[in-house]
């Protein structure tokens, strides 16, 4: 199916403008001639401009954005409101330019006949699988403001998790950021005022050699130091963002200490908030382990969902087939095996959630109080070698002088 724009007029010299989804621009034209609209004319839309479009506009559009969206929505197509007139009066109230006119088309494209779950699946970038496979299970079951606030609740229970996590790893990287710009600030101002002090016949400690040595280079060629780094950094981000690069990305994240387990509770409350957010609203238990394993961001937990489906589609309970999976803890396993049992799974799995969240908080502060001494004590190594570095020299010349 293809999507193509339109300007039409209506019956009453309304000029309309839309999407609509058709095999070609005859079928196209057809069924909006069968609506009696004049058509004045029809393109067919550039997917590449539209994804490319659509990647800057994700950039923008915030969690915070959709969770309140969402409940607004939910609020209003539950005391009657048709959804084309909520989505019309929620592009006009939201302070995001960028969202506003997402929204917009989105309405457009409704208004045009494209079912709803197909207008929000035109921005794959903003909303996620989870996001239309919700739309589209309420929209199928007619509980589509009750699908919603679903929606909104699984999306800030994730920027909670978000934010715990960030909290956790942002300290790390930016004092490792501040040390690299110390020990650079170093080698490009301090070492030379220091060089300047060193008699030409004096033997210079070897680690006071290699100080020096970065410094010159750093100094005079420092384009081959950008061009090797900009090298470096570019063939890394590449490699990792092929299937490969990101799964052994990913097995390094798992074996790192403390983070390793932040980053394994993190993907398992993921997990278990979305299967049980999906199960719940009706859609079927295979599509919604596909949609839960993809919404982790995992790469190693999606393989391993595949894996457990086909063993599940061959007859096999959930939790039996997870329990033989290395990425599963025993509790989840056996909660789900419960569930399965009791026929009170989306129940449990919001227990996991629950549960696995708070161990998430926990590790987090554990984290950010564990690494700051250690950090600390990094950076002030690595200040005390090059200070030494530069002292050492210095030290010698006392030495000889006094022997002398």
């Amino acid at each position: 199916m293809e999507i193509f724009y339109y300007e039409v007029v209506d019956k009453y010299g309304n000029i309309l403008n839309g999407s609509i989804d058709a095999e070609h621009e005859v079928q196209a034209y057809q069924r909006l001639k069968d609506k009696g609209y004049m058509i004045i004319q029809i393109k067919k839309k550039d997917k590449f401009n539209k994804l490319f479009l659509s990647f800057f506009r994700n950039k923008r559009v915030t969690i915070g954005d959709k969770v309140l969206f969402s409940r607004q929505l939910s609020a209003m197509i539950n005391i009657g409101i048709p959804i084309t007139r909520a989505l019309y009066t929620l592009s006009k109230q939201t302070h995001n330019p960028t969202f506003r006119n997402v929204l917009e088309d989105i309405t457009r494209n409704i208004e045009s006949g494209i079912s709803v779950s197909s207008a929000f699946a035109s921005y794959p970038s903003i909303f996620n699988d989870l996001y239309i496979g919700m739309i589209k299970a309420g929209e199928v079951g007619g509980n589509l403001g009750e699908t919603l606030t679903r929606l909104a609740s699984q999306m800030q229970k994730e920027k909670v998790l978000k934010d715990n996590l960030r909290s956790a790893t942002i300290y790390p990287f930016s004092v490792m950021l501040f040390s690299v710009i110390i020990v650079l600030a170093m080698l490009v101002f301090l070492v030379p005022i220091f060089e300047g002090f060193f008699p030409e016949n004096i033997e210079i400690p070897f680690i006071s050699r290699i100080v020096i040595f970065l410094s010159h280079s750093l100094r005079n060629f420092w384009y081959i130091w950008l061009a090797i780094m900009m090298f470096l950094v570019g063939t890394i981000l590449i490699y990792f963002r092929t299937d490969r690069g990101s799964t052994v990305l990913e097995k390094i994240w798992f074996n790192v200490p403390a983070f390793g387990s932040l980053y394994h509770k993190t993907i398992i409350t993921r997990f278990a908030r979305t299967f049980s957010t999906l199960f719940s609203s009706g859609i079927p238990v295979i599509q919604a382990l596909e949609t839960s394993g993809k919404s982790t961001g995992s790469k190693l937990l999606s393989q391993v969902i595949h894996e457990s489906i086909v063993e599940i589609e061959e007859g096999k309970k959930i939790g039996e087939t997870f329990e033989k999976k290395w990425i599963f803890p025993p509790m989840v396993s056996y909660m789900i095996t419960v569930g399965e049992e009791t026929g009170s799974l989306p129940s449990l799995l919001d227990r996991v959630a629950e549960f696995y969240e708070d161990e998430v908080a926990t590790i987090s502060k554990g984290i950010s109080s564990m690494i700051e001494p250690i950090l600390l004590i990094f950076v002030g190594i690595l200040v005390g070698v090059m200070l030494i570095s530069l002292y050492l020299p210095i030290f010698t010349i006392i030495t000889q002088t006094n022997i002398s």
